[in-house]
């Protein structure tokens, strides 16, 4: 009983509060709340606040008119203004934009609701996850409210325990994807702003002291050495055994969890495959936390920099890469597996070893998927273009984001690279910014390298990577569009780069648009010859940028963007992908696939 009493206690506190990520969430007890789910469009918010604007889910005791209370009319007397039942459907996982005709270019709120049954038996927990849901969630469960989370690409999840009931429960969250000044991304994106409950929607039953977390990782500067942490959700000091195992390695280390619910180890390894992209090796790992098993396939590899080089393994490397967005074949938010695989085999048969994830972190699928495929990854957080940089909720919005960004993906082998930014304005204001999100990377994880995207100026006729952030940076990124937003391609040869660091050096983004199909002379723009002589010129220049060490050209696949107007070319797409959101290869793309096989032959 008294168990069971600190138990209701711990999570009624956590109820409205932020609550510490769950990882490796695939690998776990679930449920899936996936599918088909209820909503309704509410523009002026009707089912939040009152006609005096209180908000409902503040008041003692919230109004029946309060859309989280699922209420329905008593009797045929009494009035109620809403129904989840009778209104329409939508999938989840899924954005409104794509799956809505009228909700195209929709940004307000929108309220789902799912009903499911679940019988909690004693002694277990229960927990809601959300992949993703763009951009603010406000999440109830039977009325009462869990939470709200702000952003648009990275997990959360809530303690449901005292909650839940055997049978009729419903889950209600109101998302709102409106754009905000002090958001992470702020109001202007060249992106789309799918609206919705984006990611799946998952249940997870744990014990009562479960694995929370954990880190499985070489050991930074000893590749024989593998170290890292478990870390335990509601710690028992009764109960203090994990065990770490890696069979293939003859690995079984067993320690005891510290008053903190944390052990630390490090585990001498012997004869490691490491992973690569030639070698994707992924080990069978299990931890076992007196008797409860989480398992896990994670790769083992070193990833560095020496002077300007970038060292996999110990050998050096050239990141033959492109950069991708997180968009289906359908014109909306990709999520699924098969949306993963399509992606990143288009990657792979460019000739890629690396993809840029722009510009947020996407969905688990590509991470998982990449780990697999032997590709690796750059990763990186929205902090793109301006943002309110002298804001301290703004910066506390972006940590949020790279520190789940990292919680969830640090065991994956692919990532190899957490970017910080996209072209952001240089200021005093934001070098600070940027400079505590690198320490607070640091802080999380020690064992990857730490870029962002710069920009570039002019000095004297050469293009000078000179950014102040620079400093602080393992890897030197820029981006640049000779031939698409200025400059001269005809003397792109004659184009010269330099810079002050002796860091490796990555061409971030450049590239230019072509519309599939539409075909003409080289010097006519918006045609696949125009793209592929941009690209022939491009590379001519890049391959005598100093301390070269990867490009990631701008974009693989076309992708919705409500900036891009033009009738007949753009239509609401960025042009710039070597494929065409309809799959088709454009000239440029083989241009990249030669040069790609060349470079790997070198």
């Amino acid at each position: 009983m008294k168990k069971l009493i600190t138990l209701l206690l711990l999570t009624t506190a956590f109820i409205g509060q932020a609550q510490n990520l769950i990882s490796n969430v695939p690998n776990r007890n679930t449920t899936s709340l996936n599918g088909v789910w209820n909503y309704i469009i509410d523009p002026y918010q009707t089912g939040f606040y009152s006609f005096h604007l209180d908000q409902y889910d503040k008041q003692a005791k919230p109004s029946n008119g309060a859309f989280f209370n699922n209420y329905h009319a008593a009797n045929k007397q009494e009035l109620v203004e809403y129904d989840f039942d009778k209104s329409a459907q939508i999938t989840i996982p899924g954005d409104w934009n794509s799956q809505v005709p009228e909700l195209k270019y929709y940004e307000g709120n929108v309220w789902f609701k799912k009903s499911f049954d679940y019988d909690l038996k004693d002694k277990k927990r229960l927990f809601v996850y959300f992949g993703a849901i763009n951009y603010k969630a406000d999440v109830y469960l039977n009325g009462k409210k869990l939470g709200t989370h702000e952003g648009g690409f990275t997990p959360f999840n809530y303690e449901v325990t005292s909650i839940v009931k055997p049978k009729g429960n419903y889950l209600v969250v109101k998302v709102d994807n409106t754009r905000h000044k002090e958001d992470v991304p702020t109001v202007n994106t060249d992106w789309w702003n799918y609206g919705g409950i984006t990611r799946d929607v998952t249940l997870i039953e744990e014990n009562e002291s479960f694995i929370e977390d954990y880190n499985i990782q070489l050991k930074k500067g000893n590749a024989a050495l593998i170290s890292g942490f478990v870390k335990i959700n509601n710690f028992n000091p009764a109960q203090n055994q994990v065990t770490v195992s890696i069979p293939e390695l003859k690995v079984n280390y067993k320690g005891k969890v510290g008053a903190d619910g944390i052990v630390n180890f490090e585990i001498p390894a012997k004869k490691i495959s490491y992973w690569s992209p030639e070698n994707p090796k992924l080990y069978d790992v299990t931890i076992d936390f007196n008797g409860q098993k989480l398992r896990d396939n994670i790769g083992f590899r070193t990833i560095e920099t020496q002077g300007d080089k970038i060292l996999l393994n110990g050998k050096q490397i050239f990141l033959r890469g492109i950069s991708i967005h997180e968009e289906n074949a359908k014109g909306g938010r990709a999520n699924s597996e098969e949306d993963a695989l399509r992606l990143l085999n288009w990657a792979k048969e460019l000739g890629c070893n690396y993809v840029r994830l722009a510009h947020y972190p996407h969905n688990e699928n590509m991470v998982r998927t990449a780990d697999k495929m032997g590709l690796m990854v750059w990763e990186e957080i929205p902090v793109y273009w301006t943002v309110e940089f002298t804001n301290k909720n703004t910066y506390q919005n972006a940590q949020d984001q790279l520190t789940a960004a990292i919680t969830r993906d640090k065991n994956r082998a692919s990532i190899i690279i957490w970017s910080m930014a996209n072209e952001t304005p240089v200021s005093d204001a934001r070098n600070n910014f940027i400079k505590d999100l690198v320490a607070h990377t640091k802080t999380l994880d020690n064992t990857r390298l730490i870029s962002a995207a710069l920009l570039t100026h002019n000095v004297k006729g050469v293009g000078m990577i000179d950014d102040e952030i620079g400093k602080s940076l393992d890897i030197i990124a820029f981006n640049q569009y000779l031939g698409w937003y200025g400059g001269n391609l005809e003397n792109a040869e004659k184009t010269f780069w330099d810079t002050p660091y002796n860091k490796p050096v990555i061409v971030s983004e450049f590239g230019g648009d072509a519309k599939a199909g539409f075909h003409g002379e080289k010097n006519e723009r918006w045609t696949e010859e125009y793209q592929e002589y941009l690209y022939i010129q491009n590379l001519k220049m890049i391959e005598k940028i100093p301390h070269l060490s990867g490009l990631s050209p701008w974009i693989l696949v076309d992708f919705r963007s409500p900036k891009r107007l033009l009738p007949g070319i753009q239509d609401g797409y960025n042009r710039k992908g070597l494929i065409s959101n309809d799959g088709e290869k454009k000239k440029a793309f083989y241009i990249m696939q030669d040069w790609y096989a060349k470079k790997k032959k070198e």
